[in-house]
This record gives C-alpha cells, sequence and structure tokens, in this order.
C-alpha cells in the first residue's frame, strides 16, 4: 500500500491542492480544489492506493504560499515525480529550468529540448505535465507572446504569467 497526502491553500489565483507522495515529492498539483481533477493526472506506477487529507504539506505548502507571495524561486526546490517516455521527463526537467518572468515560445521550449522540430511534441509535454507551478508549464506561450491554453484555465495562466512579470 502506498499512502499520499493532499492539501489545498487558497491563493490569489484560485484553490491550489497538491498530491504529495511520502517522502515529499510533488506527484500532481494544479489550480483546483478537487483531487478527481489531479489524481489521474498521476502516472499509474506512482498513484498511491490510499490518499489522506493534510492541512499542511511542510515544505511543500510553504512554496506554495511563497511562490503566490512573490518568491518565485522556491518552487525549484521542491522535488517532482513524473513518468512518461524519455523525452517527455527529459523536457520536463528542462522546464523547471525557464525562469520566472521570462516565458518562452512552445518552438524555444522544443529547442531548449534538444528537439527543435519537435514543438508538438513540446507542446504534449505541457499539456501532460501533472505538477502544474513545480514544472512551470505556464511560461511557454505561443510564439509572438499569446497565451495558449493550460489545464487550469487561461485566466489563470495570465495570472501566473503577469504575477511573474513582477521579477525585479
Amino acid at each position: 500500500m502506498t499512502v499520499a497526502h493532499s492539501s489545498t491553500v487558497d491563493t490569489p489565483a484560485g484553490p491550489f491542492t497538491a498530491i504529495v507522495a511520502a517522502d515529499g515529492a510533488v506527484l500532481a498539483s494544479g489550480w483546483t480544489a478537487s483531487i478527481d481533477a489531479l489524481l489521474p493526472q498521476v502516472h499509474t506506477s506512482l498513484r498511491p492506493t490510499e490518499l489522506r487529507d493534510r492541512r499542511d504539506l511542510g515544505a511543500v505548502t510553504a512554496a506554495i504560499v511563497a511562490y503566490h507571495r512573490g518568491d518565485f524561486d522556491v518552487v525549484n526546490d521542491i522535488e517532482v515525480r513524473q513518468r512518461s517516455g524519455e523525452f517527455m521527463e527529459w523536457a520536463w526537467s528542462v522546464l523547471r529550468g525557464v525562469p520566472a518572468g521570462k516565458p518562452v515560445s512552445y518552438a524555444d521550449y522544443a529547442t531548449l529540448a534538444g528537439r527543435p522540430a519537435a514543438v508538438r511534441a513540446a507542446a504534449t509535454a505541457c499539456a501532460r505535465n501533472a505538477a502544474a507551478l513545480f514544472v512551470p508549464c505556464h511560461r511557454v506561450v505561443r510564439a509572438g507572446g499569446g497565451i495558449g491554453g493550460f489545464r487550469w484555465g487561461v485566466d489563470v495562466k495570465r495570472w501566473l504569467l503577469e504575477h511573474e512579470s513582477k521579477v525585479s
């Protein structure tokens, strides 16, 4: 039996829920109050058999609160655990290196991931990212700066990009 914990935090962008493994690694997260919206995003090999609600997830909750207060780099220190194919896992690790306040286009993201012609694969990595915020897929935008899609809604993505544009 594998036990994980979940918690929802109220943020200026809406409720934010995280599912965290027993060792503290984020398995899934996003701007929702619904565990049912998050749990299917966890790869079957990582999906817990039991999920317990916890008010505070320690470092993860602290990072969520700090990020929404303007400390954008704090989320980089949180371990994330996702599974997929080799390119997808690599692309997620590359995405963690995109700095706040400096969004990249899908084409630029594909280039950063080492496959300049794989723009659709890069977009798919964003779409399949289970650990929003900690793997900042919201920092990838359309060519020309258009917002593009976001699992948690275009309004949330816009809020995040505007929030991060305050980086000094």
